[in-house]
């Protein structure tokens, strides 16, 4: 009964703190909230029934109170270092690793769960076993790929091959017919595990071609993605030994994940399958006009800060460039200049800026930058022609007007920020090439557009020193 209570206190406080982390004021709040009700969950688990009669206390190997807190202490570890010491530029494969383990643990739980009841009738049960297998393992692979995809140790674009949707197909049939199998009753013990066997090999390879198509501007969706089928698995993984905190946490990951992913999808003005199947990126970056034909135009920061101290609003277009260059804080203080010069100063978020789900918001909230500066597209689009100045710090396609000028773009339809309908634009980028999409910018190119090449906190940093200079 006890046990029972605290499960249900521990899904509260998760429901709880995810509610809360839709607020800036109250995300860190809730955090702690959801944390706390986690640790209690874990907490309860010791004073089930079985891991109390596992307690052996001349018997270490065949203690489960030994290996649990054994795995408690290593994993904890591993955790506080890796928090420690990922740099905000390494969020998102520092979420995409979390979203592959979480998915890997649960089928590491279904596998247990199939060796501990390998002839059992329960076709419930092995049912749950099998598709927490499949989801866990093809979310781990997927994962791993994004991951490698993120830290551009592979290509960031999409990977399309010939015959690459019959192939999944093909491996979703042989998965299906080796779960139905394992499912099915009268096969004996070596079939079974042959087909358990199967269908997670398999799972681990459509979670790789599962992925590959999909690269540049569509990361941030795919992780969304990824993070929901892990909820997914969690669930399952519920069901199968009877826990209530891993069905509801999982059904809220799964869900939250699933309808963050099609906000996403909507903001970009694109279906989920148009996402997963259309292979983005693949194509030539300078297809269709065959490109801009002229060089952009560039300008030093010494002659930036002249149009800036006459500006009277300025907008910031965050992208994926200010992660790298960790200018933020040099953001804020120069943001902080332009208002005691008198300006007008706001923040532009594009929904899929960045390479995760609100990479951006998080950014500028860890510069303390006010929460009312911070605009949507649609906000900030329509005051964007009385816009002195938008400053493009390593965003691309966000702010690309291909999306709305060239039929033959990859990015045609998405919504942008309208950046190109400032009076100037500065687009601070460390070199000429096209980003992580692959695809070229025509907002470089525009005559309203001036180019400031380096390192985005350098610039940042030397525009601020000239407002301190006066």
């Amino acid at each position: 009964m006890l046990i029972n209570l605290a499960y249900i206190a521990a899904c509260v406080c998760t429901v709880m703190g995810i509610k809360m982390l839709g607020k800036p004021d109250t995300a860190r709040r809730g955090m702690l909230i959801s944390a706390s009700g986690t640790a209690l969950a874990v907490f309860a688990v010791f004073f089930e029934r079985e891991l109390v009669e596992s307690w052996n206390a001349y018997n270490l190997l065949h203690n489960g109170y030994f290996w649990s807190f054994l795995g408690i202490f290593i994993g904890s570890v591993i955790g506080v270092v890796s928090a420690k010491r990922v740099k905000m530029t390494g969020m998102p494969e520092l979420v995409a690793l979390l979203n592959g383990l979480g998915g890997l643990a649960s089928a590491l739980v279904a596998f247990a769960e199939f060796l501990k009841n390998v002839q059992t009738p329960d076709s419930i049960l092995t049912t749950s076993i099998s598709l927490t297998i499949f989801i866990g393992t093809a979310t781990f692979s997927g994962s791993m790929l994004a991951l490698g995809k993120l830290s551009e140790k592979i290509t960031g674009r999409a990977i399309v091959f010939k015959g690459q949707k019959a192939i999944n197909g093909l491996l979703l049939l042989v998965s299906i017919g080796a779960m139905i199998i394992y499912i099915a009753p009268g096969f004996d013990y070596q079939m079974k595990f042959s087909a358990v066997i199967i269908f997670t090999a398999v799972a681990l390879v459509f979670g790789v071609t599962f992925v590959l198509p999909i690269g540049g501007g569509d990361m941030p969706v795919v992780i969304s993605l990824l993070n929901s089928l892990t909820g997914v698995a969690v669930a399952m993984a519920g069901f199968m030994i009877s826990n209530t905190v891993l069905i509801v946490t999982g059904a809220l990951v799964g869900a939250s994940g699933i309808i963050l992913t099609l906000i996403m999808c909507k903001a970009m003005n694109r279906s989920i399958s148009n996402l997963l199947f259309s292979g983005f990126g693949a194509t030539d970056a300078a297809s269709g006009k065959g490109g801009p034909q002229s060089e952009p135009k560039a300008m030093s920061a010494e002659d930036a800060y002249l149009v800036l101290e006459a500006a009277g609003s300025v907008v910031f277009i965050p992208g994926y460039g200010m992660a790298v260059a960790q200018a933020q804080h040099v953001v804020k203080e120069l943001a902080q200049r332009l208002e005691a010069n008198g300006t007008e100063v706001n923040f532009a978020i594009h929904p899929v800026a960045g390479r995760m789900p609100g990479h951006m918001n998080v950014l500028l909230a860890e510069a303390d930058i006010p929460y009312e500066q911070l605009k949507t597209m649609d906000d900030i689009n329509p005051m964007m022609p009385l816009q002195d100045v938008a400053i493009v710090i390593g965003a691309n396609d966000v702010v690309n007007p291909a999306a709305e000028t060239d039929q033959s773009s990859p990015i045609y339809g998405m919504p942008i920020i309208k950046a190109h309908e400032a009076r100037t634009v500065f687009c601070l980028k460390r070199g000429k090439g096209r980003g992580f999409s692959g695809i070229e910018n025509e907002l470089f190119y525009m005559p309203n557009t001036l180019m400031i090449y380096g390192d985005a906190k350098a610039t940042i940093s030397a525009l601020s020193g000239e407002f301190k200079a006066e």
